[in-house]
């Protein structure tokens, strides 16, 4: 015999169709204990035999009352069963979009860290190459620093040099003027 699966709307309505008889099962279920069904739903059909047991029924206007509780009962139990039924339905299509949505992103994230892990690699390598540069220029400070210093003492040694020639050839100006005096006074 071949399953059915179709919704649980449409099930009950199937089952509560005008062609068929609802009559007693003989299903373990059927032979349960009246009480909650489940998600908080009562059990009507139980609530309404065990009031009913031990009155004996006198019109058919007590019974038309009996028969529309228990319509009332039932659509109010059906509805409740598809509330819930939906409410679990739309929290599963929730969490379904969710999980479509994070499969879509995937790759953009696979991406995006792919993108990081290069810039932090590249940043790396950035920084070893800044760190060789600031120590190669450093190097070349102190090459220059140290080759300055050298200029600077010739420098002054060369002013110093120059200082003693000036005073040689100041004193050899000083002489010749002398003597071009001596001489000049001489031939007068």
């Amino acid at each position: 015999r071949p399953e059915v699966t179709l919704p649980p709307r449409k099930r009950l309505d199937i089952a509560l169709g005008p062609r068929y008889e609802v009559g007693e099962s003989s299903s373990p279920a059927a032979a349960r204990p009246a009480g909650e069904v489940g998600y908080g739903i009562t059990d009507s059909w139980d609530e309404i035999v065990e009031t009913l047991q031990g009155a004996p029924i006198s019109t058919d206007t007590e019974l038309g009352g009996y028969v529309r509780e228990f319509e009332t009962r039932v659509r109010q139990d059906m509805d409740e069963i598809y509330t819930r039924l939906d409410d679990e339905q739309t929290e599963r299509q929730l969490l379904a979009g969710r999980l479509n949505m994070l499969f879509r992103d995937r790759r953009a994230h696979a991406y995006t860290r792919q993108l990081m892990e290069t810039e932090a690699r590249m940043s790396r390598e950035a920084w070893a190459r800044a760190t060789v540069a600031s120590d190669l220029v450093h190097g070349e400070v102190m090459s220059l620093r140290t080759t300055v210093l050298g200029q600077i003492s010739e420098i002054r040694e060369l002013q110093a040099t120059n200082r003693r020639r000036q005073t040689v050839i100041s004193e050899l100006l000083r002489m010749d003027h002398r003597r071009s005096i001596e001489t000049s006074e001489s031939r007068t």
